[in-house]
């Protein structure tokens, strides 16, 4: 009895470490363990990006036997720059919210919005750090940059900013790995600039 005892005593801190260790490291592995590879950061993000909806706004539009299908040779590249916004009914925006035919450009109260382009191209997301994407993301500021205005509707970075690192991380990497599509969108149109365009 007395060595099962002394048995049970001497195990208690090798437990009590190997537990406090799995509960501070938030992938459940224990310390000293191999990181995540990069092939598997990218198809966590890829998954991610796709359940999340990116694809909803970012990614240009063709029209099918179903409706709006995603353009493949354009995915996340953005509202094309060379598609131009037509008038727009200052009237309605009393009462809804509209978007552009292949959903890549907003009209509401903010004025006209236009998604970015979250490809790995230069006039995407292909110039910005990870810490300009966490940026963009945790605090709404466009392009992750300091004095910038903030991201506009309808991206939904408040939901997206609860995100966990890790999967910030792998959605950033995924982003990185994507096709560069070079695509500079325009810049957002201001309310009061409304008007002008409905002329």
């Amino acid at each position: 009895m007395r060595k099962a005892l002394l048995f049970v005593c001497a195990a208690c801190p090798l437990i009590i470490a190997l537990f406090a260790t799995s509960c501070n490291n938030s992938t459940g592995m224990v310390a000293g363990s191999k990181s995540v590879s990069q092939d598997s950061l990218v198809k966590r993000g890829k998954y991610l990006v796709n359940v999340m909806g990116c694809q909803d706004c970012h990614s240009p539009k063709v029209m099918g036997p179903h409706g709006p299908e995603l353009d493949t040779s354009r995915l996340l590249s953005g509202h094309p720059a060379q598609i131009p916004i037509g008038p727009v009914d200052t009237n309605s925006l009393k009462a809804w919210v509209l978007f552009s035919p292949d959903l890549t450009a907003t009209v509401g109260p903010w004025g006209v919005s236009f998604s970015a382009n979250l490809t790995s191209s230069a006039s995407g997301a292909g110039s910005w750090t990870e810490e300009r994407f966490f940026k963009a993301i945790r605090e709404g500021k466009s392009k992750g940059m300091d004095g910038n205005r903030m991201l506009l509707p309808p991206m939904p970075w408040q939901e997206i900013a609860q995100a966990s690192d890790e999967d910030l991380k792998a959605v950033f990497a995924y982003l990185k790995s994507t096709k560069p599509v070079d695509n500079v969108v325009p810049e957002p149109i201001a309310p009061n600039q409304l008007a002008k365009m409905s002329k």
